[in-house]
């Protein structure tokens, strides 16, 4: 047998031995830098092996965007005819969620986990749907690109100048029991492209030009192979014998009512606890001049959205009316154990408001000798 066939099954057979230690569904996703990578032809070359296992293996949705090598992969899979719904006068398809807790297979292959679900279905995202699946005990396996992880999308836009709007939380990934990286190199991902083995001919030019650029393929790949190697990470943290006592991670971000400011604080704290696979807190103390009566409706807004989006990342959300910042800082710290503290950089209204006040020396010398660190985010 050919090494990399070697590998292939050795890899199918772990998938194998992680299905038979748990009641609920094992989740496993491949994650790749961009489209076309391969991922969801990794996925259908696991199903052949699964079903050539003895496992009863079953094709929830899969999008081979007309690549004919993908779908060639389809023939002898058995597939679970997707649910049909009008919308706008059209007739489209989605994922059959209860078709798949109905017919309950050993295993589900279910592709584009950030898609939004067609108005009316039950879930609004698809990853909503696959820890439903999950749930019922039904082992899963699916992809992912980095640019729709939540904490990395601002990190992409940057890169590339695309903001994509079809995002997954954090959480949904840290669930996952095995995270595979699809990695190609940036000639053989544009030479794919150029040969329209990605997209139709009308839109390599314009991938050429955005995603497709190698110094965006360097950049991405790079950000693929750390979030690989941070799950890696996660996974061998939470399997070290419980005897060895390791420091906990605690993150606190400390947010003002400024929303550009406050989202940067919020998505690198979470990257940061997502790192270290740890807890984190958001804390935002409401002063009297931003009282609800005092605080602009702009700035209400702002403040919601940034609670809705660190929730989303996982955060326990604390906002608490004072006019003493660091005091509330300093008690918030010691009652949940917190070890690193997140602020925004010196031209934040937040640390501006704790620079002025002589408590903010307080806290340092609270926090000398301890082990908590303050971390100022650009």
């Amino acid at each position: 047998m050919p090494e990399e066939a070697e590998t292939k099954e050795q890899n199918v057979q772990h998938f194998l031995n992680l299905i038979k230690k748990s009641r609920r569904g094992k989740f496993k996703i491949y994650i790749g830098m961009s489209a076309g990578v391969g991922k969801t032809y990794r996925m259908l070359q696991e199903a052949h092996a699964l079903l050539r296992n003895g496992i009863d293996v079953k094709i929830g949705f899969i999008e081979t965007h007309n690549r004919k090598e993908t779908h060639d992969l389809l023939a002898g899979l058995p597939v679970i005819p997707r649910r049909k719904l009008f919308y706008k006068g059209k007739e489209l398809e989605e994922l059959d969620m209860q078709a798949v807790i109905n017919l309950r297979p050993e295993v589900v292959i279910i592709d584009e986990l950030p898609h939004t679900n067609i108005e009316g279905s039950k879930n609004e995202k698809r990853w909503q749907d696959v820890l439903e699946i999950l749930e019922a005990g039904i082992n899963v396996i699916s992809a992912v690109n980095i640019q729709h992880i939540e904490s990395l999308n601002e990190h992409v836009k940057e890169i590339t100048g695309i903001e994509v709007r079809e995002r997954v939380p954090d959480k949904v990934i840290g669930l996952a029991d095995e995270v595979v990286n699809i990695d190609l190199t940036a000639d053989e991902l544009i030479m794919r492209l150029k040969e329209g083995k990605i997209y139709q001919a009308e839109k390599i030019a314009t991938a050429l030009q955005n995603f497709f650029k190698p110094e965006h393929i360097l950049q991405l790949r790079e950000l693929a192979l750390k979030e690989v190697a941070t799950q890696v990470l996660r996974k061998v943290e939470t399997e070290i014998p419980k005897n060895i006592i390791l420091r906990q991670e605690r993150f606190l971000a400390c947010i003002s009512s400024n929303e550009i400011a406050a989202k940067t604080i919020i998505r690198k704290t979470a990257r940061l606890a997502h790192y270290y696979n740890s807890k984190w807190l958001m804390l935002y103390v409401q002063t009297p001049s931003e009282s609800s009566t005092k605080i602009s409706l702009v700035k209400q807004r702002y403040l919601i959205n940034n609670y809705k989006l660190a929730n989303e990342l996982g955060a326990e959300v604390i906002k608490i009316e004072s006019n003493n910042i660091p005091q509330i800082m300093l008690e918030v710290v010691v009652k949940n154990k917190i070890t690193t503290i997140c602020i925004g950089k010196p031209e934040s209204n937040l640390l501006k408001s704790i620079l002025n006040n002589t408590l903010f020396d307080q806290l340092l010398k609270k926090l000398t000798g301890t082990d908590v660190d303050i971390v100022i985010l650009s």
